[in-house]
């Protein structure tokens, strides 16, 4: 069933049964966390690199591990998932598409492609991610690889949007 009516004045279940406003700071967390990976879904139909496309689904599947979590309050309904192995992960992709570019200038203007555009547009929702997850942790606990992750994959949108502009410009010279 699609809709339960439990929801209709402004509360929502968390994983572990409790009941919560729904805008409170985790449930704002998490549906970030849902928007941005929705927003990655759209973006990889502008994107005609076959390895990035696969890393960003990768990222997809991970995000639900992040949303579940933070969606788990006590973390007894769903052991973390997300670790160490998947930020390292995350630095080898930052280092291997940045010795592919020439350095960065100091700004970035966003958007020389719809591909590179919509991966700026989602780094911006990544970082309000984690924003929201650090005043989340103000009050209650949140894991350490959670946080670590949210601020890596926010480093990984910006090198293959940087990347792919940089892609662009060598096609239209």
């Amino acid at each position: 069933m699609i809709y339960t009516r439990t929801g209709d004045k402004g509360m929502t279940s968390l994983l572990d049964g409790s009941r919560v406003r729904k805008n409170s700071i985790r449930v704002d967390s998490y549906g970030t966390i849902d928007e941005l990976n929705s927003l990655l879904g759209f973006g990889k139909h502008f994107i005609m690199n076959p390895a990035i496309v696969e890393k960003i689904h990768i990222v997809q599947l991970e995000l639900f591990a992040v949303a579940a979590e933070l969606a788990d309050p006590k973390g007894e309904m769903y052991p973390a998932k997300i670790g160490e192995a998947e930020i390292l992960r995350f630095e080898t992709w930052i280092d291997e598409y940045v010795k592919l570019m020439n350095p960065a200038p100091k700004f970035i203007v966003p958007g020389s492609s719809q591909a590179s555009g919509i991966l700026h547009v989602a780094r911006t929702v990544c970082r309000r991610a984690e924003r929201l997850m650090t005043s989340l942790e103000e009050i209650e606990p949140v894991s350490s690889s959670l946080m670590k992750y949210v601020n890596r994959l926010s480093d990984v949108l910006y090198t293959f949007a940087r990347f792919l502009e940089e892609q662009q410009e060598l096609v239209n010279s």
